[in-house]
């Protein structure tokens, strides 16, 4: 098949039998489908820019089902910052509370209209699935559902470096934001073990393993189909993480800078745009939510610690526990609380706003 379907199984951060006989299972079943490759990497969260598994997804031009230990919109945004970028496919296998959560989201009539970076630096038409292997314990569904999408029409492929040839953004087009990145990363066709890693590499109905051995990561991810450019993650941030590019579009400039377990940085992001995809609470690892406006109870969101804390006093709170640990003086509230914060006095109260101040005025 000229077309082929790459399936990526992301191999979890732990070494658990279960997690690895699933992954073993579903590795060898996916190869057995018609038209399919299948290609084995570390865990996707701590892969290097420049190393040998976003190299090899970067020179695959085609439709790709990507299947990891982490969120769906968090591995598809992790991809787009190594390179490996597409559209959102939409998958059939999901959780149960997901689709709990779909039919309790506002109406579109609710929902403020803004510009988001995404719609400034059009990604390539082809598809990228991803799937989250905590769905399920079992093979069998994952298998199913990689058999609904392979027999699904394929965009037509594009080659690497077809992919960039209108840019709009340097956001879309350098591996923005990563220490270790290689500046030409993209604009050659890259090469692994000496040869260049062209799709060719797989043969359809084999698996191909990429050993790296990649250090544990902790740094955050930004989804561009919400982030607005605000800047309140660079104002707020004291660690050097964030910067922009060349025309002014924020980027995960140092994301090794970031102090591990510190999620301070999505507390304070109107959109919730900024993915921590390792952290324990759904909200901050890139769980599928509404940004809203923000009427919702962050506190239980983000998971606070404190549930009677505000989510920017627990924001400020890990700040600076942070800088305490890096020998630093802390700020509290003094330095980069967001925006919206001394603007919120100037928005006219709405329905909500009104019921509250009437429960304060009880005297229950």
């Amino acid at each position: 098949m000229s077309n082929p379907l790459t399936v990526v199984i992301s191999q979890g951060q732990s070494r658990n039998p279960q997690k690895r006989g699933l992954e073993q299972s579903v590795a060898q079943r996916a190869a057995e489908l018609d038209g399919v490759s299948v290609l084995l990497i570390p865990h996707l969260y701590d892969l290097a820019a420049a190393g040998e598994s976003l190299a090899t997804m970067r020179s695959i031009p085609g439709d790709m089902v990507v299947l990891s230990w982490v969120y769906e919109r968090a591995a598809h945004w992790i991809l787009d910052r190594g390179g490996v970028r597409g559209q959102f496919g939409e998958v059939a296998l999901v959780r149960d509370e997901e689709d709990d959560d779909q039919e309790e989201q506002p109406e579109d009539s609710q929902i403020e209209e803004k510009e988001r970076v995404a719609e400034h630096a059009p990604r390539p038409n082809r598809i990228i699935y991803s799937l989250d292997f905590r769905v399920t314990e079992a093979a069998d569904p994952i298998v199913a559902e990689l058999q609904r999408i392979a027999a699904l029409p394929r965009t037509a492929g594009e080659s690497a470096a077809a992919r960039f040839e209108q840019p709009t953004n340097t956001t879309s087009l350098r591996l923005a934001g990563d220490a270790d990145a290689n500046d030409q990363a993209l604009e050659e066709v890259p090469e692994t073990n000496g040869r260049p890693a062209e799709p060719a590499l797989f043969g359809i109905g084999a698996v191909t393993k990429i050993d790296e051995s990649p250090s544990r990561r902790w740094y955050p991810v930004i989804d561009f189909s919400r982030c607005t450019n605000c800047m309140e993650c660079i104002d707020f941030c004291l660690f050097g993480v964030y910067g922009v590019d060349t025309v002014e579009t924020i980027l995960v400039e140092q994301p090794d800078n970031c102090r591990k377990g510190c999620p301070a940085c999505s507390r304070v992001c109107p959109e919730n745009a900024i993915i921590f995809p390792q952290h324990k609470s759904p909200g901050i690892a890139g769980a599928p939510v509404e940004a809203g406006g923000l009427k919702i109870d962050l506190s239980k969101l983000f998971g606070a610690p404190d549930a009677d804390e505000d989510p920017i006093a627990t924001a400020a709170r890990e700040r600076d526990e942070q800088l305490l640990l890096a020998g630093r003086a802390t700020v509290g509230l003094e330095v980069g609380i967001p925006k919206r914060q001394s603007a919120a006095s100037d928005q006219p109260k709405d329905d909500l706003d009104n019921l509250l101040d009437e429960l304060d005025g009880l005297d229950l």
